[in-house]
């Protein structure tokens, strides 16, 4: 459950890193931002591996860029379905899940599954 919320407040962070780059993506305030986070969590686990498999032979011919397309819908469909949660365009859509994908790898890296902070150290 940890796990959970530390991911939920990683792609909150990467929310709000959204919003300062980008002028069409706009939220209410905090709780909104929250909230559009833990429903970004379960849409991505619920919707988003129907879509994948449903558009399996547009990602194969885009050689996998599609996905962003994809990423960017689950955003947009996020955005439909919270109020206080706005997006203006795709395009604003898209970068916006590039910023969130970006910083949720690059923050899951220091995340384990039980949702401790790994530290890794190197030995001489």
């Amino acid at each position: 459950m940890t796990g959970f919320i530390f991911r939920a407040a990683i792609v909150a962070l990467g929310l709000w890193l959204a919003t300062q780059l980008f002028d069409g993506l706009q939220f209410d305030g905090p709780v909104t931002l929250l909230a559009a986070a833990v429903l970004l969590g379960i849409v991505n686990a619920v919707v988003r591996p129907i879509a994948v498999i449903l558009t399996l032979p547009l990602t194969l011919l885009s050689l996998g860029l599609f996905l962003l397309v994809i990423n960017a819908g689950m955003l947009g469909l996020v955005a439909l379905l919270l109020g206080g949660f706005a997006i203006n365009s795709f395009w604003t859509a898209l970068g916006a899940s590039l910023i969130v994908s970006l910083t949720s790898w690059l923050a899951s890296g220091m995340i384990a599954n039980n949702g401790r902070v790994e530290v890794i150290t190197m030995k001489k």
